[in-house]
């Protein structure tokens, strides 16, 4: 009891204060390593949080275990079929898919125009006329590339693809360029290659969406194919897993899937083309904790040298106030007294050196956040670090900061009064 009353204790405080301002700059020298040691480990964690969530806001528009496909041409003769073959996908292919691969959640054929093939149409209203992307999706698609639409407004159904509707989802470009300010589209028509479409939803754009611009038309699949005389072939498709599916797995079976039912070699790279975004994500994931774990060890072992540098301080400081520790001693201090002393200003050493390691770190993330703001290219959002991340950092502070403050205590403790009283 006497020995937590010592800890609130003024004068145990004014002592330890003594001894600091005695030595400053010795202190602050020994009081980096715990300084650059937190700061650190704040800075690299911050850092790739920033980058996990950069990345996360980037590819925001599509699902996280999602890819897509698209046929190239054979790289490799095969059964008879000479090398450089090219052949399209089928809405058969869809179903044959589904029945192979149950780790498919979503799928959704693709067709195009003016984005990746052929011209772009020329879409008119009123006297507003210009060239944009035309795609014809199914319904799926929403679900693949976490399409938002704005309030008043859906996207394509499946009566849209059933009946062959003529309507579209434009997109925020498209709005602005076909209409003006303050006219609501939703129930307006626009004329797509001589063809009148009723617009029934406008597409919230942001980064990452998929392949697309904010520019984009979007009309039933169905109603695509018939305007351009597809029949059943299109030429890309996406895909999405469930949430336990690895990404990489599953485009290794969709692939080895698609060449039995293509005829294509089971060693041929190169008559599919795939962008997977699970794989990515993934590989983001692993970097990010990577750097999360590096910068723990390193935070961690700066910390642990930098209190061992406290406790070197603290025993150089026990041998020059030998006297000191006698006189106190001799009028009736106990070791438990002198033990709390020393150890406390060990403590408050590592506590003072660590605070300010936090404050300058997330200093730095700040002004790190605000100077990557506006660069487009480059993924950086809000680099924190969780409170539980760095309440943890700082107990194992303390803790540290407590074990190497029983050395020098020990020290001090052993010195006998008698022999203290006689150091010059």
């Amino acid at each position: 009891m006497n020995n937590l009353k010592k800890i609130f204790d003024a004068d145990t405080w004014d002592e330890i204060f003594e001894s600091i301002s005695k030595n400053r700059t010795r202190t602050i020298i020994t009081t980096i390593g715990v300084f650059w040691g937190i700061f650190i480990y704040i800075a690299l964690a911050g850092s790739a949080t920033g980058l996990e969530n950069g990345f996360d806001d980037a590819f925001s528009g599509l699902s996280k275990n999602s890819m897509g496909v698209w046929v190239q041409s054979t790289s490799i003769p095969y059964k008879g079929f000479e090398e450089g073959r090219r052949f399209p996908f089928r809405l058969s292919d869809v179903d044959y898919l589904k029945d192979r691969v149950p780790e498919i959640e979503y799928i959704s054929p693709g067709l195009q125009a003016g984005a990746f093939s052929g011209s772009p149409p020329r879409v008119t209203r009123g006297i507003k006329s210009d060239n944009f992307n035309l795609f014809g999706n199914f319904p799926t698609q929403a679900n693949i590339s976490v399409i938002k639409i704005y309030d008043g407004g859906r996207y394509i159904n499946d009566e849209d693809i059933k009946y062959e509707r003529k309507v579209a989802v434009i997109g925020e470009g498209t709005q602005e360029r076909l209409f003006d300010q303050d006219e609501d589209p939703i129930g307006q028509n626009i004329i797509i290659n001589d063809v009148n479409f009723k617009v029934v939803g406008i597409e919230k754009f942001s980064e990452g969406q998929g392949f697309g611009s904010d520019s984009d038309i979007t009309i039933p699949y169905t109603t695509f194919a018939r305007m351009y005389n597809r029949g059943d072939r299109f030429g890309f498709m996406f895909l999405s897993g469930y949430d336990y599916v690895n990404p990489k797995n599953l485009e290794e079976t969709v692939l080895d899937n698609l060449k039995v039912l293509k005829t294509v070699s089971p060693d041929d790279d190169r008559a599919f083309g795939t962008f997977n975004i699970g794989s990515l994500f993934e590989s983001i994931i692993k970097f990010t904790s990577g750097m999360i774990f590096l910068s723990l060890v390193v935070g961690i072992a700066t910390i642990f040298a930098g209190v061992i540098g406290i406790g070197n301080i603290m025993l150089i400081a026990v041998k020059e106030r030998t006297n000191e520790l006698g006189i106190r001693r001799a009028l009736g201090a106990t070791p438990g007294q002198v033990k709390v002393q020393i150890v406390l200003e060990s403590v408050f050493l590592t506590i003072i050196a660590g605070i300010i390691g936090i404050i300058v770190g997330a200093l730095l993330l700040f002004l790190i956040n605000i100077g990557t703001a506006n660069l487009e290219d480059f993924p950086f959002t809000n680099p924190t670090v969780p409170l539980a991340i760095v309440f943890g950092a700082f107990a194992t502070m303390v803790t540290l900061g407590t074990l190497i403050g029983l050395i020098p205590a020990e020290r001090a403790v052993s010195i006998k009064p008698i022999e203290a009283l006689r150091e010059e």
